[in-house]
């Protein structure tokens, strides 16, 4: 019973472990950020809002019905077709676009480190899966059950070949363009 307890415990402290290298991985990697990435991140979080979408609504409401003289008092400064509005306008697309751009680029720096990361545990694992498979055969064989004629066994024995398979993805990724 203690080791099944035990093996338990140290599952779940390998769950928790890895969590944690993930989770340190995008602090390490948000530690690192420039002063630019950091504030580019913020104003993203704050522009992609449903806040930032409701001042916009407002502020052109307001803007074209002062504009078009329904508030009365208010003489309107940027009549149709409203050339400053426009301009307005597209300022703020070019600066959104230009944070936002700066945002996902450093996001998607995030997203590749992961990716090898992930690639490099998945080699790890397959060459664990090949040693345990290789020990089973062999506590097969001094059982004495044969498993020298099993094809997809024997197969599965076999280191992968990651140059192989690197060539084949590679060839796939040409033909696709």
């Amino acid at each position: 019973m203690d080791n099944g307890v035990s093996a338990r415990d140290n599952a779940r402290d390998a769950v928790l472990s890895s969590r944690r290298l993930i989770h340190s991985l995008k602090a390490r990697a948000d530690e690192r950020r420039t002063t630019p990435e950091k504030i580019a991140d913020a104003l993203t979080s704050r522009f992609g809002s449903m806040g930032f979408l409701i001042f916009n609504v407002v502020w052109f409401t307001i803007w074209l019905a002062w504009n078009n003289g329904l508030i009365p008092g208010l003489q309107p400064f940027d009549p149709f077709p409203f050339q400053l509005l426009t301009m307005i306008v597209s300022l703020e697309a070019i600066f959104l676009s230009i944070i936002v751009l700066i945002s996902q680029n450093r996001g998607e720096r995030v997203a590749d480190l992961r990716q090898e990361m992930d690639l490099q545990l998945d080699i790890l694992a397959e060459d664990e899966l090949t040693k345990m498979m290789r020990m089973l055969a062999l506590l097969l064989e001094k059982q004495g059950l044969d498993v020298s004629n099993d094809t997809e066994l024997q197969e599965m024995l076999r280191p992968t070949n990651i140059e192989k398979i690197q060539t084949i993805l590679e060839e796939q990724i040409n033909v696709k363009k």
